[in-house]
């Protein structure tokens, strides 16, 4: 049973303070706040702080008795607490307005090398002008770009077509990158991601690096760049290219695998994906043969790629078995995700080729990197930086955690990188 002490309280009215705290971050701030706050009955309702180059932003939603609220003192004690440590404080009334805000629709990733002020202004005024509001931004990376978060809020409607016409526009007005994505847990549940090698996972074509070794390169180039652009069917390519390798000896697969150079940031990519939970795979239209030894090395999950056909020790100049073409890289990664039980939404696949249009398409979250026009039409998202772990920035990783986990392992380093 209720004391008369606790009837009274529970008559009492109570009122929302919004307290914020601005000053160069120190330890102790906190403390000093709550001492005050507990000594007047305080009921938290919401906290939140930010600490960019030292300097601190705390805000503090607080119920309190609607008389304290209205009195001299608890501001006064506030004040005091917070002011003799030498950081400014503001305290106002909140009524009447929600505990927590609708939690945003959707993010928009910026990268570059730099953002300048100008290109920044430029996004801000372009998201303000379709109505989309502003909720939250937070930088990501300052290495091997910069890049900045904002989770945004865009009305219903036609706004979300319009803002993707309008941040693709911008992005190459400006020579950024900018990626929009929605805001919900699927974007924080990607469990598979798959990639796409020649020009993606490693730099260069290992087709041309074999033609390379026939003497046909300059030939194979050609119908690499028209199938890559969408102009030539892949399959019809794929043999037309292969053909040219016939009576090779077999000894250099082994040799090209060897030469092979990972994009920058490929190692840090896979590495951090699989400190993740993901399931990481490869999805190819060049060969078994110089590719398994680097899944190998990646400890990659799954392979999909086409197998040369090797008589006594030479290439024939055909493949084996089924092609992996456009629809194959699809169905290899459908294949995949059904294998691990993950729902095609939580899957993601990167790649830079219109080979790779129905592979994009079918992933929760496709991605074109560095990639033909063809692809970037469809794609997701669009990066253009050479670096492949400006997929994690996509994902909601930040490079201060990618170093943070790098560090406990001693794998965490920085390269110089030309202006």
């Amino acid at each position: 049973m209720p004391t008369a002490s606790q009837s009274v309280d529970s008559l009492r009215k109570r009122s929302s303070l919004l307290i914020t705290v601005t000053g160069v971050d120190q330890p102790g701030v906190t403390s000093a706040l709550f001492e005050v706050l507990s000594r007047h009955r305080v009921e938290l309702l919401n906290v939140e702080q930010v600490v960019v180059r030292g300097r601190l932003t705390l805000g503090v939603l607080v119920s309190v008795d609607t008389q304290v609220a209205d009195g001299d003192e608890f501001a006064a004690e506030v004040r005091a607490a917070i002011q003799g440590l030498g950081l400014d404080v503001s305290i106002e009334r909140s009524d009447d307005k929600p505990v927590m805000r609708e939690p945003s629709t959707h993010t928009i990733v910026v990268l570059g090398r730099p953002i300048t002020a100008e290109a920044f202004g430029v996004v801000a005024q372009e998201v303000a002008a379709l109505g989309v509001n502003i909720d939250f931004i937070r930088g990501v990376s300052d290495y091997p770009v910069t890049g900045l978060e904002l989770r945004v809020s865009v009305p219903p409607g036609a706004a979300y077509a319009q803002l993707q016409t309008t941040m693709a526009r911008t992005a190459v007005a400006l020579g950024v990158d900018i990626a929009l994505e929605d805001y919900s847990l699927s974007r924080r549940t990607k469990r598979l991601i798959v990639f796409d090698v020649d020009s993606t996972l490693i730099q260069g074509e290992v087709i041309e690096m074999l033609a390379d070794r026939a003497g046909a390169l300059a030939a194979v180039a050609e119908v690499t760049e028209a199938a890559m652009r969408g102009e030539l069917d892949f399959a019809e390519s794929l043999h037309k290219r292969v053909a040219t390798l016939a009576g090779l000896s077999a000894e250099v697969l082994d040799e090209v695998a060897e030469q092979i150079e990972l994009t920058p940031g490929a190692r840090t990519t896979i590495r951090t994906l699989r400190r993740l939970g993901y399931h990481c795979g490869i999805v190819s239209g060049g060969f078994r043969q110089v590719i398994e030894p680097l899944a190998h090395e990646l400890m990659m999950d799954f392979v999909a790629a086409n197998e040369l056909e090797i008589v006594d020790g030479k290439l024939t100049g055909r493949v084996i078995g089924q092609v992996v073409d456009r629809p194959g890289k699809a169905k290899a990664l459908r294949d995949f995700a059904q294998q691990v039980g993950v729902p095609m939404e939580q899957t993601v696949a990167v790649g830079d080729g219109a080979n790779d249009i129905d592979m994009l398409s079918a992933a929760g979250l496709g991605v074109a990197f560095n990639a033909k026009p063809a692809l970037r039409e469809v794609a997701d998202a669009s990066l253009n930086h050479p670096y492949l772990d400006t997929v994690l920035f996509l994902l909601g990783v930040t490079r201060a955690e990618i170093e943070a986990a790098d560090a406990v392992d001693g794998t965490a380093r920085r390269v110089d990188i030309p202006d």
